[in-house]
């Protein structure tokens, strides 16, 4: 059952329930009412009654009648004064009685200043007893009875009347409340609506909900969180575009290398080849595997960037990182005849040692692809940054906000006949995120390319 039918039954209910209650006190009270009164009017009307008999029953009137004459001069006083209605019993026995109603016992001592309502078969008998004042030895008592199964008949219409009109506004109730509950319930279904279109994938569906009562609150609060469902949908097709495309240049990376390696191979097992040619072909096999390992290496790390359960921070000699660093990249630097100059003014940060160090010789490396044979690089940490500088190539400044995407490369195949995959600067954007500093990168065509680990805050686990 709907929520709405629920309801407007409950209230139906509860209206019929509270209607039968306060019509049946309202008929009680008011046959109560009535009741009393005709008791007390018929009571009122019997004691007058009484005391117009008692005058016309003097005992010297009537000491000389005789049984006969005496039973025709009661009914005739019964007739002159209470015609109809009355039993007039004399020392406990019916004298006259111009009713049509018989006495079970006119000794009853109920007939003595009390009334009695009696119910004799469909009827409702009222009887009320009085003592005749009259003089004399006799002893009279005056019994009225009267009908007054109209009053009941009035009771039982004004019962069925108030149940009609309890059922009618219970009706009435129930159809109105319906109604209000409809409409009151509208919102909700609109939110029901709007639930089932976002879970189909209209991920911009609002719930179209003006009212000002909780349930608009809760309208509100439900577009709230579409709008951050929408969001961070977009947010992982995003990512998982991302990843898309980096594994999509990542297997484009891995192309040319594993065809360079299987066709010198091939040459290697099928062809026969003088030894200088064999060993220039393992030579290269061997360049192209070692580059094969960075780039899988570079990939492994920037995918577990986002983990940072790994990350040991420690306080780190900055002067002996950047001497590990020159240690390093020596025999790189000395391939291409080129000299790093290093300059260190800061004590001791907390940071991870190996991913700093990886950091640092990533920007090298690129300093030394960029440069020509026998240049300079400048590795300086003074203040709260540490800066890689080269005088080579630079970078077109179109290109400088794109160079830390994942496999974007300036100079492509200059990049690939080096070496390079384009993970290294995406690589060390996150590694300088993750030390709560910014990578800064500042560069001119044919001037040189400066870049700025800036550090801002103290990172912390």
């Amino acid at each position: 059952m709907k929520l709405r039918f629920k309801v407007s039954l409950i209230t139906a209910a509860a209206l019929f329930i509270g209607s039968a209650v306060s019509g049946a006190a309202v008929i009680y009270q008011s046959a109560y009412y009535n009741r009393e009164k005709t008791v007390e009017s018929y009571e009122q009307q019997t004691t007058a009654a009484a005391r117009v008999v008692g005058k016309e029953l003097e005992y010297e009137l009537m000491a000389h009648f005789t049984d006969a004459t005496l039973a025709s001069y009661y009914d005739y006083v019964l007739q002159k004064y209470a015609p109809a209605h009355y039993i007039l019993v004399e020392g406990g026995e019916v004298v006259c009685n111009r009713t049509s109603y018989e006495l079970a016992d006119p000794t009853d001592i109920r007939w003595s200043e009390r009334s009695v309502i009696q119910k004799s078969e469909d009827r409702y008998l009222l009887l009320v007893g009085r003592a005749v004042p009259a003089a004399g030895a006799k002893e009279y008592t005056l019994i009225g009875i009267q009908d007054i199964t109209p009053v009941y008949e009035d009771i039982y219409r004004q019962s069925l009347l108030c149940a009609g009109i309890c059922a009618g506004v219970s009706l009435l109730a129930a159809l109105l409340a319906f109604a209000a509950v409809r409409r009151s319930l509208a919102p909700l279904r609109e939110l029901q609506r709007a639930a089932r279109d976002i879970s189909g994938g209209s991920l911009e569906r609002r719930a179209d909900v003006r009212t000002r009562d909780e349930i608009g609150m809760l309208a509100v609060s439900f577009n709230e969180m579409a709008e951050r469902i929408e969001e961070q949908v977009e947010t992982l097709s995003r990512e998982s575009e991302r990843r898309r495309q980096m594994l999509g240049s990542l297997t484009h990376e891995l192309k040319t290398p594993m065809t360079s390696i299987m066709g010198y191979a091939d040459s290697l097992l099928h062809v026969k080849l003088r030894e200088e040619q064999k060993e220039r072909a393992l030579r290269h096999i061997h360049e192209e595997c070692g580059r094969l390992s960075r780039l899988g290496s570079k990939l492994m790390c920037l995918l577990g960037m986002y983990d940072n359960d790994s990350i040991c921070m420690e306080e780190v000699s900055v002067a002996e990182l950047l001497n590990s660093v020159a240690r390093a990249e020596e025999a790189h630097l000395r391939e291409k005849g080129m000299t790093l100059r290093c300059f260190c003014e800061m004590g001791t940060r907390r940071m991870d040692r190996d991913l700093f160090e990886s950091l640092l010789i990533n920007l090298i490396d690129n300093g030394i692809k960029a440069s020509p044979d026998g240049g300079v690089i400048a590795l300086t940490a003074a203040g709260e940054q540490i800066t890689v500088q080269d005088w080579g190539c630079g970078i077109p400044a179109q290109e400088i906000s794109k160079v830390t995407e994942a496999f974007y490369m300036v100079d492509k195949a200059r990049n690939r006949r080096e070496g390079g995959s384009g993970l290294g600067l995406a690589l060390c954007e996150k590694i300088v995120q993750l030390h709560g500093a910014e990578l800064k990168i500042e560069s001119a065509v044919g001037e040189g390319t400066t870049v700025r680990i800036v550090f801002y805050k103290t990172f912390t686990v």
